[in-house]
């Protein structure tokens, strides 16, 4: 877990795939509380930390994560995320090949708590909701493809249904078709980058997480797209 930015109001960090961001029945200790007992030490603060949750992402997923350490500043973000102005962009890395260097995707997906799965459908089903987002192809190479993911919506495990419903499962996603699991458990989809208006200062807020620093691959993928996007 590495620290992005922090303020007075907000603390944005680089989760690292395997963390959880909120408690949950595995008991694990989440990020969080994480951040709680860090700034509690560090600061050397004698009461309570206040550390609130702004958004998730999935355990296997790795990138960036904003807190609020305020609840000045959670109500606020609370309320651009839910008005969509809040801008974030993933990285997936695929084994299969998207027919289009460059899409917009519209499926209906359904949730089953059972399993903890999604399904995405190319008409609307009972139950299910509406699913967009737009991908475009940043780097490749021989077996595998970078794709940089923009969401229009936020549906549980949304990029990961759409891109396998293309044939285009993420990279060690066994729940939706990879052929393979990732050695360290994780799956290859990292929250890139993410931008907006500060909900206090109002300055404009922009960080992008690195990749995981331990994967070949997304070191590769990463020094590809840098490149290429130098051109």
């Amino acid at each position: 877990m590495e620290i992005l930015y922090e303020d007075n109001h907000i603390i944005i960090v680089n989760k690292c795939a395997g963390e959880i961001v909120q408690g949950d029945k595995t008991g694990d200790e989440p990020l969080s509380e994480t951040l709680k007992r860090l700034i509690k030490e560090r600061d050397a603060k004698p009461g309570n930390v206040f550390m609130g949750v702004v958004h998730r992402l999935d355990r296997p997923v790795s990138g960036v994560v904003v807190f609020a350490k305020t609840s000045k500043a959670l109500s606020r973000m609370n309320a651009m995320f839910a008005s969509g102005e809040v801008h974030k962009t993933y990285w997936a890395v695929t084994a299969g090949t998207p027919s289009a260097a460059e899409a917009t995707l519209t499926h209906y997906i359904s949730t089953t708590e059972r399993n903890n799965k999604s399904y995405a459908s190319p008409t609307p089903k009972p139950g299910s909701k509406e699913a967009r987002l737009s991908y475009r192809l940043i780097a490749s190479t021989e077996r595998y493809k970078l794709l940089e993911v923009n969401l229009m919506t936020g549906r549980k495990h949304q990029i990961r249904v759409q891109l396998s419903a293309i044939g285009c499962p993420v990279r060690g996603d066994l729940k939706y078709g990879a052929r393979r699991s990732n050695p360290d458990g994780s799956i290859s989809l990292h929250a890139r980058h993410i931008s907006f208006v500060h909900p206090v200062s109002k300055k404009q807020i922009d960080v992008t997480a690195p990749v995981p620093a331990s994967d070949n691959l997304w070191q590769a993928l990463e020094e590809a797209a840098t490149s290429t996007a130098d051109k």
